[in-house]
C-alpha cells in the first residue's frame, strides 16, 4: 500500500507540475530551459521530459536550440479550464468579491455570478483562504462619472477593431453635439474614463469623458490608426485635465535660490527657472487668484509678482488678512 501511495503522490506532483509548466508557457512568448527549471524547481532534463509529456497530450510546444534557444507554446492551442495558479485564483476572486470600484456600473450581479462559479472549482485550501479574507463593504452610490459597463465594452470594442465611432456628446457646460471619431484607446483617471480619439470634423486629437457620450449603432468603417502625439494616450489625457483645472497662469520671482525652492515646487503644477543674483522664477497655475496668492504666502520667502498684474492686489489682500490675524491672535 505504501508503494501505491508513493506512486499516486508522484503522479499528482507530476500533473501539478505540468499544469504549472503550461501556465508559465502562456504568460510569455519565449522561455529558456534554465528559466523554466528555476521557476519549477526542477532540472533542465526534467523540463525536457515534461515538454515531451505536454506534446503527448496534444499541446504544441515549439523548441529552438543554440544560443537564445528555448520553448514557446504553439499557436491555436486550447487551454484547459481555469489554468491559474493559487495566487492568480485568489487575485481574481478578491477582485470579483470587492465589486465595482465606483467607476463602472452594471457589473455587480455578473461579478457575484462569476465568483460563485469560481468557488465551485476552487480547491478547498483556496476556498478557506478566501473565506478568511471576507470583509464588509460600506455601501455607497456610484460616482457621478460612473460608466455603464455596456457602453464601456462597446467603446473598447471599436478601439480594438479600429472602427469609426459616432456618438452624442454632452460637454461640461451642458451643450450637446454629434461627433464622429477614429477611436484610439480608453484611459482611466481616478473614477473617470476617457476616450482618446481623432476628431474627424476638427482634424485633431481630442479626449472625451465616456460618461458623457452615447454611442450610435452601427459603427463606421475601419481605419488605419494614426500616430498619437508624444507621450501616449495617458499623457494626452493628463495634459487635458491639467489645462481644465488650471484657469489662471502666473509667473512670480522668488527671492530665494532655485535649490531651496525645488523641494517646495512639484513638477506637476509649477516650473522653476534660475534667475540672476541667486534668485529663481516660478511659472504656476491654479483655479483662482486667491488660491495662488495663498499658495505663495506659504513659501515663507519674499517674492515679486511678474504676471498677471491682478495677482499683485490679491497678494496684498492675503497679506493684510494674515497681518490682522497675527495682531489679534499672535500673543494669545
Amino acid at each position: 500500500m505504501s508503494s501505491i501511495d508513493g506512486i499516486l503522490r508522484c503522479m499528482r506532483e507530476t500533473s501539478a507540475r505540468l499544469l504549472r509548466l503550461l501556465s508559465l508557457l502562456q504568460t510569455r512568448k519565449d522561455w529558456s530551459g534554465s528559466e523554466l527549471a528555476d521557476r519549477l524547481g526542477i532540472t533542465a532534463r526534467t523540463v525536457r521530459r515534461d515538454v515531451e509529456k505536454l506534446r503527448d497530450l496534444g499541446y504544441p510546444v515549439d523548441a529552438t536550440v543554440g544560443v537564445g534557444g528555448g520553448y514557446q507554446l504553439g499557436a491555436g492551442v486550447e487551454m484547459p479550464p481555469l489554468l491559474l495558479d493559487d495566487e492568480e485564483v485568489l487575485a481574481v476572486a478578491l477582485g470579483l468579491q470587492s465589486g465595482a470600484t465606483g467607476s463602472v456600473v452594471g457589473i455587480g450581479e455578473a461579478s457575484m455570478r462569476a465568483l460563485t462559479k469560481l468557488r465551485q472549482v476552487m480547491p478547498s485550501r483556496l476556498r478557506h483562504r478566501l473565506e478568511a479574507l471576507q470583509v464588509d463593504v460600506v455601501h455607497r452610490e456610484p460616482a457621478k462619472s460612473a460608466v455603464d459597463a455596456q457602453v464601456l465594452s462597446a467603446v473598447a470594442s471599436v478601439c480594438h477593431n479600429h472602427e469609426r465611432l459616432r456618438f452624442d456628446y454632452r460637454a461640461h457646460d451642458g451643450t450637446e453635439s454629434r461627433r464622429e471619431v477614429e477611436p484610439y484607446r480608453l484611459v482611466r483617471s481616478g473614477l473617470r474614463w476617457y476616450l482618446v480619439a481623432w476628431d474627424l470634423a476638427r482634424a485633431d486629437w481630442r479626449s472625451f469623458r465616456v460618461d458623457r457620450l452615447t454611442p450610435k449603432i452601427p459603427t463606421g468603417p475601419r481605419f488605419a490608426p494614426r500616430e498619437l502625439p508624444p507621450g501616449g494616450a495617458a499623457e494626452f489625457v493628463a495634459r487635458g485635465i491639467n489645462r481644465a483645472v488650471t484657469r489662471i497662469r502666473a509667473r512670480v520671482l522668488l527671492h530665494a535660490s532655485i535649490d531651496d525652492m525645488a523641494v517646495l515646487v512639484h513638477e506637476g503644477w509649477g516650473t522653476l527657472e534660475e534667475m540672476p543674483d541667486g534668485q529663481c522664477a516660478v511659472a504656476l497655475g491654479g483655479d483662482s487668484m486667491p488660491s495662488i496668492a495663498n499658495w505663495l504666502s506659504a513659501f515663507g520667502v519674499d517674492f515679486t509678482v511678474l504676471d498677471p498684474p491682478e495677482l499683485r492686489e490679491e497678494c496684498r489682500r492675503v497679506g493684510e488678512r494674515h497681518r490682522l490675524f497675527a495682531d489679534r491672535y499672535g500673543n494669545a
